[in-house]
């Protein structure tokens, strides 16, 4: 199945930094499941991200930018679900 990633982002904000760092993320996480991801330049203080063209984090939705261990989830469940993230997956227990 081919799975396609676009990241769109705001050229005017200054975010292609913060584009290009998460589809590096992106790109070595999912190395055999990613066949093509994009990076679409745009205006107006955009910052979306789609798999398989399903939105999976708009920046103006969830109020600000994903940490890359929830965009990976995200990802994840749309390309891979059966997938296991490994210490991203793992349950956080409440320290004494």
């Amino acid at each position: 199945m081919e799975n396609t990633i676009k990241i769109e982002y705001c050229t005017q904000c200054g975010w292609l930094l913060r584009a290009s760092w998460m589809s590096q993320e992106l790109l070595t996480t999912f190395t055999e499941e990613i066949t093509e991801l994009t990076l679409k330049p745009g205006t107006g203080g955009i910052f979306n991200i789609t798999a398989n063209n399903q939105l999976v984090w708009s920046r103006k939705e969830e109020n600000g930018f994903p940490e890359i261990t929830e965009l990976k989830r995200r990802i994840r469940d749309v390309i891979a679900p059966e997938r296991n993230l490994g210490h991203i997956d793992r349950k956080k227990t409440p320290t004494n």
